[in-house]
C-alpha cells in the first residue's frame, strides 16, 4: 500500500485546521505569510516599511516593475491596518496633520501618508484652513484667504484633492480640520472686512489683544463673517472629505488677567453686528435701555435705573431673553433690585457672547451635514471655565453646550505627575455627552518617548484603555511631533 495518500491527507487535515506545527517539521513545504505582523498598537514592523519606501523610491525613477509592486503592497498595508483596527483598541485612531508647499513634489504625499498607515492609524485629520491660508489651488480659491501653495507654477495643484485620494487608496478616512472663529492676519488688514472682527469695550480687536502670537478672530454675528467662511466651507466639500473638523470655536485668550473676563468691557461683543444681537435680545423698551447704558458704561446705577422707569412707566420689569424675573408677588427694596439687574445684566452679557460661539458652530456645522458627512467640534476641556464667583475664561467656550450630534473632540493635553489628569478632563466631558454623541478624545505626545512633558502615547493609551474602554476612537497630535525633524524639512525645504 502506497503511502503516498496516507500524507496527502494528513496534509490535507492539517491546513484545514489551520495547525502549525506541521511547518516547524516541513519547513520547506509551507511558504512564509505574505503579509507583514502588526504590534498592539497596529504598527507595521520596520522590514515591511523600509521595503514600502524602497519601492516608492524606484517607482519615482520610472521603474514599472517597482511602481507595481508598491501599489501592490500599498494595498497589502491597507489590509493588515484595517483588519488589525477591526480587533485592536481603539477602532479608529487619527492623528493630525498639517501640509506644506513642498508636499506638492511627486512622491512627497505618499511618503506622508504611507508612514502613516505605519503606525497604524486609520484616519487622518488634515489641516485646510490656518493661519489665514486654505489647502486650496490659488486657481481655484474663490476665498478671502491666500492658497498653501502660492509658489509660481503651482496654481493647478490640489494638494487637498490629492490627499483625499491617495488617503482612500491606503483606507484613511481624510477629514477635513479648519479654524473657525480665527479668521488669519490677513482677512484683519482687509479694509473691507474691519465691521467683521471682534471687539471688546475699549474697540480693541484681537490683533493687539494677544500680542505674542497675532490671531484675528471674527463677531460672529456678523453676515460678512458668516459668508466668507460659508464660501470657504463650500469649496472645501467640493474635495469630498470624509468629514470636517472645526477648530478655534471660541475667542481669544490673553495673557495674565486677560485670561479671564470679570466686566462686560472684557467681552467681544462690541463690533455691530454682536451689539445689534444683544439689544434685539430685550423684549421691552426697559430692558433695551438698561442694556445700552450697561454695555457703553460698564455699569448701571440706581439712578439709571429710576431714570429709565420714568421714561417707561406703563411697562413693568425690565426683560430680555432667557431672564428670570422675579416673583411679583415678592416685595424687594430699590437696592436689592438695583443689585439683581445688574447681576443679571452681567449673566446676560455673557450668555450672548457664548452663544454667538455655540451658532456660528452651528452655522458651520449645517452644510457639513446636510450631506451626510461627519462634522466635529474641537474644544479645550477647560475653555468654558467659571473664575471665582462671577468671572469667566475669556475663551467662553461654551463646550457642554455644543450641538450633541457633533463628534466632540477634546484635546485632552493637560500635564501633570501621570495621566490622571488626561483621564479627568476626558471622563468630565464623556459625562456631559449624550448617548448619541461620538467623544474622540485628542492627546498630545509621540511614540516611544516623553515629548514636551507629555508622556509617551504608550502610557497614555494604556492609561485610556483601562480608564476608559468604551470609547472607539482616539487621536494623536501631531503628525510633526512622530518626526520634528523631517516636518522642518518639510516646512522649510526649496520649492522645485
Amino acid at each position: 500500500m502506497s503511502k503516498q495518500p496516507l500524507f496527502k491527507n494528513l496534509l490535507r487535515s492539517l491546513m484545514a485546521s489551520s495547525i502549525m506545527l506541521s511547518s516547524l517539521i516541513y519547513p520547506e513545504i509551507f511558504s512564509k505569510p505574505a503579509f507583514a505582523v502588526t504590534n498592539r498598537f497596529c504598527q507595521l514592523p520596520s522590514e515591511a516599511v523600509q521595503k514600502k519606501e524602497q519601492l516608492l523610491q524606484s517607482s519615482l525613477q520610472n521603474n514599472p516593475q517597482a511602481t507595481q509592486e508598491y501599489q501592490s503592497l500599498i494595498q497589502e498595508h491597507r489590509r493588515i491596518v484595517t483588519q488589525c483596527r477591526q480587533t485592536a483598541w481603539p477602532q479608529e485612531q487619527a492623528i493630525w496633520l498639517r501640509l506644506y508647499p513642498c508636499d506638492a513634489s511627486p512622491g512627497a504625499i505618499d511618503h506622508v501618508l504611507d508612514r502613516i498607515v505605519n503606525l497604524g492609524y486609520n484616519r487622518v485629520n488634515l489641516e485646510v484652513f490656518y493661519n489665514g491660508q486654505v489647502l486650496l489651488p490659488p486657481a481655484d480659491n474663490p476665498t478671502p484667504w491666500v492658497s498653501t501653495l502660492n509658489s509660481p507654477g503651482m496654481d493647478n495643484i490640489d494638494l487637498l484633492k490629492q490627499t483625499i485620494e491617495k488617503g482612500h487608496e491606503r483606507g484613511l478616512k481624510i477629514y477635513a480640520w479648519m479654524f473657525t472663529m480665527n479668521f488669519g492676519y490677513r482677512y484683519a488688514e482687509r479694509k473691507d472686512r474691519q465691521e467683521a472682527l471682534a471687539r471688546n469695550g475699549t474697540g480693541e480687536n484681537s490683533l493687539t489683544f494677544v500680542r505674542d502670537h497675532p490671531q484675528a478672530f471674527i463677531d460672529p454675528y456678523n453676515r460678512q463673517a458668516q459668508q466668507d467662511y460659508y464660501h470657504l466651507l463650500q469649496t472645501i466639500l467640493r474635495r469630498k472629505p470624509d468629514g470636517v473638523l472645526f477648530d478655534y470655536i471660541r475667542y481669544p485668550r490673553g495673557a495674565g488677567n486677560q485670561s479671564l473676563v470679570s466686566k462686560v468691557r472684557d467681552l467681544w461683543i462690541y463690533s455691530p453686528a454682536s451689539l445689534q444681537a444683544l439689544y434685539n435680545r430685550a423684549t421691552n423698551q426697559k430692558a433695551k435701555a438698561l442694556i445700552d447704558i450697561y454695555v457703553r458704561n460698564g455699569k448701571i446705577t440706581p439712578g439709571d435705573l429710576a431714570q429709565v422707569d420714568q421714561l417707561y412707566p406703563n411697562e413693568g420689569e425690565p426683560n430680555w431673553q432667557g431672564r428670570r424675573m422675579p416673583n411679583a408677588q415678592t416685595k424687594t427694596s430699590a437696592r436689592d433690585r438695583f443689585l439683581r439687574l445688574q447681576a443679571d445684566l452681567w449673566f446676560f452679557s455673557v450668555a450672548h457672547a457664548a452663544q454667538g460661539v455655540i451658532d456660528f458652530l452651528s452655522f458651520a456645522a449645517s452644510p457639513v451635514q446636510q450631506q451626510q458627512l461627519a462634522a466635529g467640534a474641537v474644544f479645550f476641556p477647560d475653555a468654558n471655565r467659571l473664575v471665582g464667583n462671577s468671572g469667566f475664561d475669556s475663551r467662553l467656550q461654551a463646550w457642554d453646550k455644543f450641538p450633541q450630534d457633533l463628534e466632540w473632540h477634546p484635546m485632552a493635553y493637560s500635564v501633570c505627575d501621570g495621566t490622571h489628569c488626561i483621564i479627568d478632563e476626558i471622563s468630565q466631558v464623556l459625562q456631559a455627552a449624550s448617548e448619541k454623541t461620538k467623544v474622540i478624545p485628542a492627546l498630545a505626545g509621540v511614540w516611544g518617548d516623553e515629548f514636551r512633558e507629555h508622556p509617551r502615547l504608550e502610557v497614555q493609551m494604556d492609561a485610556l484603555r483601562k480608564s476608559l474602554p468604551e470609547l472607539k476612537s482616539v487621536s494623536h497630535f501631531a503628525y510633526s511631533w512622530q518626526e520634528p525633524e523631517i516636518d522642518r524639512q518639510r516646512k522649510f525645504c526649496k520649492v522645485q
